[in-house]
């Protein structure tokens, strides 16, 4: 029953944390030149694995849609499938399980190596809170940054998915962009686009969370980026579902 209790300890860790946020993010100073910060290192950095990750996810969506339709001749619907699975699934999950491979594991390297060095230790003596300094820049600065990289993320695979299928399949291409917008009402790009908020939380707090637990000298560094990046991957895709089931119900 190890991992029941690992999971308990977790929930009550990451409420802690929250509670600790929003403590402190209502007292000066907020240091927005961190938070920018973090917004240039996970939003701005992260711009180029989130095109490759969007392009390759339209090209080949785009293709197994084609290989598939085209036995029944009903290639014209490409364009719309392809779009409601891009902006309501597969944007916005898998660039955020990208992320949490990148932003996860490098901030809780991050926040592990300096609770090593004792720079957390140095901060509380100095009278500074290491939640103001370290855990609110980087929350803040990913949930401001996630969702619009899996905004980006979205647009080009349906791009790329349109090259394709002008390219390999022999659609219009101009028609193909047009099917998709006309597809794609603000409920459903509000469906996936709802969810990326608790992506990033997820992994930003997750990757605070688990830096955090370090004390143990270095080699619970490498251990701490492990957890964040697992932990975050499966509150993403429980989190998907329950938030997919939540948004359908209640739009009805």
């Amino acid at each position: 029953m190890k991992w029941l209790t690992d999971i308990i300890h977790f929930l009550g860790g990451i409420a802690f944390l929250i509670r600790d946020i929003f403590s402190e993010i209502r007292t000066k100073p907020l240091y927005l030149n961190l938070i920018l910060r973090q917004i240039y290192e996970i939003g701005w950095r992260s711009v180029p694995i989130v095109v490759v990750t969007g392009a390759a996810a339209g090209m080949v969506m785009t293709l197994q849609y084609g290989l598939a339709l085209e036995k029944y001749g009903m290639k014209l619907y490409i364009p719309k499938l392809l779009s409601l699975a891009i902006f309501r699934e597969i944007g916005p999950v898998f660039t955020s399980l990208i992320l949490a491979g990148r932003i996860g594991a490098g901030t809780a390297a991050e926040i592990g190596a300096m609770k090593v060095t004792q720079q957390i230790d140095a901060l509380l003596a100095l009278g500074t809170s290491p939640i103001k300094r370290v855990v609110i820049p980087c929350v803040v600065g990913g949930i401001i940054s996630i969702p619009l990289l899996c905004v980006l993320s979205c647009l080009v695979s349906v791009v790329c998915g349109a090259i394709v299928g002008y390219t390999q399949l022999h659609l219009d291409f101009f028609s193909f962009i047009a099917r998709m917008l006309s597809t794609v009402y603000l409920s459903e790009f509000f469906s996936g686009y709802v969810k990326t908020y608790f992506f990033a939380a997820a992994i930003t707090l997750t990757a605070c969370y688990f830096g955090l637990q370090v004390d143990k000298g270095t080699g619970e560094v490498g251990s701490a980026a492990t957890k964040s990046v697992v932990t975050s991957s499966v509150l993403i895709i429980l989190g998907d579902y329950l938030i997919t089931k939540w948004y359908w119900v209640l739009i009805e």
